[in-house]
């Protein structure tokens, strides 16, 4: 991370970032977006919020705080959300639990209009390599869609 763009220092989420990435060739791309990392029982988690503005992004902070908040509880109707999608029957009690806990939350991102929760399917026995399922929250919390993505 270069020092040419400011940073978001906050208590809960730590340190966000204008997020970067240095190319084989050693140029530099600046992304629309901050990023960080969280810590949560004992894995790291990526954060994302989009936006390349720095007040605009301050602003989607307060969202970020509540997800994280209530992380256990979002993340648990999203992985449920995952399982009962890609299903071709309801799947039972059982089935949402081990989808729990084959689905492991790897990146939080925060938009003007969505939460999206991004997940690596830990056994491989859900989603082929390379794809990983996605759950969309509107800004209510509320499950919108359910995407794979690769």
């Amino acid at each position: 991370m270069s020092t040419q763009h400011p940073t978001i220092e906050d208590p809960e989420l730590g340190t966000l970032s204008r997020a970067e990435t240095t190319l084989d060739d050693g140029d530099v791309v600046t992304h629309d977006w901050f990023s960080g990392a969280l810590t949560i029982d004992g894995r790291e988690l990526e954060l994302m919020i989009d936006g390349a503005d720095v007040e605009a992004v301050r602003t989607l902070v307060p969202r970020a705080h509540a997800v994280v908040e209530d992380l256990d509880e979002i993340r648990r109707r999203a992985s449920d959300a995952v399982i009962t999608h890609f299903s071709d029957r309801t799947p039972s009690p059982s089935e949402l639990d081990e989808g729990a806990d084959d689905l492991v939350l790897d990146t939080l991102e925060i938009t003007d209009d969505a939460t999206v929760l991004h997940f690596t399917d830990s056994c491989g026995q859900h989603f082929p390599e390379g794809y990983w399922p996605a759950v969309h929250l509107g800004v209510d919390g509320s499950i919108g869609e359910v995407t794979v993505e690769g």
